[in-house]
């Protein structure tokens, strides 16, 4: 069970990340969307579903946005009203700061009766009025601490730049989160950087290593990466290069996803940090979403290899030929 892995601090975990369909999609075609979803979904050997809260963050940069902003169906309405035949638990992320106290606590309550996990973020935008602090909300959802577990997000390129990111996990560590799901990883140094100093931290404040799972996403097009990088996901120069003039683009992010991946492994082992993968599914187009599939049977592979996973009986993947 995904709840007993994280509060055991066991390596290995494999999640599967996707966004809601848009809020003006009909029922009859969210009823098709979830279907295809769960035909797609039940067969994979995974831990738990990552619905994602998608928001508008056009205010936090000048530059346009590379594809136009649709507002999403709420997860909490598509995860418990279309997605109940999949039989794992589902994470659904919320922006703590937009909603008051009491709208959070009912919202709280909501997902414990469906044994779902929040993940709070922050607001869109640095000067969006905050209705409720980040401490605030843990301290609502820690009623629940004994029979749940609290997520958050870590962000590698947050700390490349401030070089404080080992302290904010550990401030949200003291607030009850056990868990931090990564914004999606391209730089596999930067993620290294986290892991590094945040192992040295605990070792030396004698504190116990939170779970880190790091996003993959396979890229299919240039537009999807001049879009990755809008949302402030770094790939370095040379990387970008040889996606850009790849002749084939989705394939070789596929590659280089699960290059990090084995990379990541072998790195937070040997700290003996626990560990796991949220491999993101948020496009529309076939090839990208098959992609997705792939990239978690490969993964749940490389763990079982490692000792790190359980391998659950279903189709045989592709050699691991890439790892």
């Amino acid at each position: 069970m995904f709840l007993n892995k994280i509060k055991s601090g066991e390596s290995g975990i494999l999640l599967y990340g996707i966004t809601p369909p848009k809020s003006e999609t009909t029922p009859e075609r969210i009823a098709e969307i979830a279907e295809k979803t769960l035909a797609r979904l039940i067969p994979l050997d995974l831990d738990a579903l990552v619905v994602y809260d998608v928001q508008d963050e056009a205010a936090r940069t000048s530059e346009e946005r590379p594809f136009p902003f649709l507002k999403a169906l709420d997860p909490l309405l598509f995860a418990k009203g279309y997605l109940q035949d999949l039989k794992i638990p589902k994470i659904l992320y919320r922006p703590a700061g937009k909603f008051s106290g009491e709208e959070l606590s009912e919202w709280l309550e909501e997902l414990h009766e469906n044994r779902f996990y929040p993940v709070f973020v922050g607001v869109p935008a640095p000067d969006f009025p905050v209705k409720t602090s980040l401490p605030d909300a843990y301290k609502i959802w820690s009623k629940n601490a004994e029979t749940s577990v609290i997520g958050a997000v870590t962000i590698p390129e947050r700390h490349e730049l401030l070089k404080d990111e080992d302290k904010r996990i550990l401030d949200k560590v003291s607030c009850g989160v056990s868990y931090f799901i990564s914004q999606c990883v391209f730089n596999v140094e930067y993620a290294k950087k986290i892991i590094e100093d945040l192992s040295c931290t605990c070792k030396k404040e004698n504190k116990q290593l939170p779970t880190i799972i790091f996003t993959l996403t396979a890229c299919g097009s240039a537009k999807t990466l001049h879009f990755m990088e809008w949302l402030g996901i770094h790939l370095p120069d040379d990387l970008k290069e040889d996606l850009k003039n790849s002749e084939n683009i989705l394939e070789k992010s596929v590659n280089v996803c699960l290059s990090i991946a084995s990379e990541l492994a072998d790195f937070c082992s040997e700290r003996g940090i626990p560990f796991g993968f949220n491999i993101e599914s948020v496009a529309i187009r076939k090839e990208e979403i098959e992609a997705s599939v792939d990239m978690v049977n490969k993964i749940a592979e490389m763990l079982n290899q490692r000792g790190l996973r359980k391998m659950k009986v279903s189709e045989p993947s592709a050699p691991l030929s890439n790892f």
